[in-house]
């Protein structure tokens, strides 16, 4: 049964989690072997599923259990996180001895799998060691390094990628679409730039959107409220400074951004994002119908501009202009650095610094 679209609780990574193989998105590595190990009636005893957070681990398990004829009574989820010790796992041992009530298996997803103990991990070991031939484990976990080679060795393994923003976005405007509001491409790209890889989160920060917007058509400055994501204006205006080869006006950008609390990460994979598409318009013009629709007209109009300022000035001082590749690699590697500066605003700085030549 759908839920309320106007109550509080639309829980729409429940509503389109993928129900059958066809409805996952971004594993195909993964759904064409374990479809095909269905059909050929070759299941392996044990799996390890690997992958970042909501990269759809547990929902694949349960997709997995189904196509292999398990129904509900013969499926155990246990969250390792809560159900850690020893005792826990003496209790899956006793269990697991049990036959199936309805099915030809028992299916036992263990989720978080690497929060076991030293004790539980040895006790886990055992029973992978010699399993019951109607019993299959799913070990799912996000810290494969956590994992004793042990256990590894007795899993096939399969790990999960990180959403790309292609796969994201066409999500966000699907999911849209069905629950009755408008989003246009800009408005996707942020959401899927923000959800960071994860269908989950993706679609949690989606709830949010839809939850608190007044209308049924979102523009991109509502996300930016709603979420506090960085207004276009500043990444806009951080390019602009590269471009006009302003550095205090750079520096002043990067002012405005902190002050404002905004997260620099996410700030800087903003201007990459954009700056990505700067260089495309450049250097490859014949494919600008086809990126058009990842900005807003306005936006894209700005890039169309600078990039032809940016060029004009080339031709004039026989450089390359401020877009270029020696650029944007500046800016990865300051996004790169990011996360160990105990100042998040500083590896932004030296890249501006070193893009404009201050240093001689």
């Amino acid at each position: 049964m759908k839920e309320n679209l106007n109550g509080t609780n639309l829980a729409l990574y429940r509503k389109y989690r993928p129900k059958n193989f066809k409805d996952v998105l971004g594993q195909d590595h993964i759904i064409d072997v374990l479809e095909s190990s269905v059909l050929a009636e070759k299941v392996s005893h044990a799996y390890l599923f690997v992958g970042s957070r909501g990269t759809g681990k547990t929902s694949v398990a349960r997709i997995f259990a189904k196509e292999i004829g398990v129904g509900e009574n013969d499926l155990y989820e246990i969250d390792a996180a809560s159900n850690r010790g020893i005792d826990d796992i003496r209790e899956l041992r006793d269990g697991v001895r049990v036959l199936p009530f309805d099915s030809k298996y028992k299916v036992y997803v263990i989720d978080e799998v690497h929060m076991l103990t030293k004790e539980a991990w040895a006790a886990l070991l055992k029973t992978l060691e010699e399993p019951p031939k109607h019993v299959i484990f799913i070990l799912a976990t996000t810290e494969l390094q956590k994992v004793p080679e042990t256990i590894i060795s007795r899993c096939q393994v399969f790990t999960f990628k990180k959403a790309t923003d292609l796969i994201l976005k066409k999500m966000i405007l699907d999911i849209s679409k069905k629950e009755g509001y408008e989003l246009d491409n800009s408005s996707a790209e942020l959401l899927a730039i923000l959800g960071d890889g994860s269908f989950r989160d993706t679609q949690g920060i989606l709830q949010k959107v839809l939850n608190f917007s007044k209308n049924k058509k979102i523009k991109r400055e509502d996300i930016e409220k709603i979420t506090g994501a960085p207004k276009t204006t500043l990444v806009n205006n951080f390019i602009f400074a590269i471009t006009s080869n302003k550095i205090e006006d750079g520096i002043k950008t990067i002012r405005n951004a902190s002050e404002d609390n905004l997260d620099m990460k996410l700030f800087l994979k903003l201007i990459i994002q954009k700056f990505r598409i700067a260089i495309i318009l450049k250097y490859a013009p014949k494919l600008e119908k086809e990126i058009s629709h990842d900005l807003s007209i306005e936006d894209f109009n700005f890039l169309k501009e600078i990039v032809k300022e940016d060029m004009s000035v080339n031709v004039k001082i026989a450089k390359s202009g401020m877009i270029n590749s020696t650029t944007l690699a500046h800016l990865l590697e300051s996004y790169q650095n990011i996360d160990k500066a105990f100042i998040s605003e500083l590896p932004l700085e030296l890249a501006l610094i070193k893009v404009l030549s201050v240093e001689k």
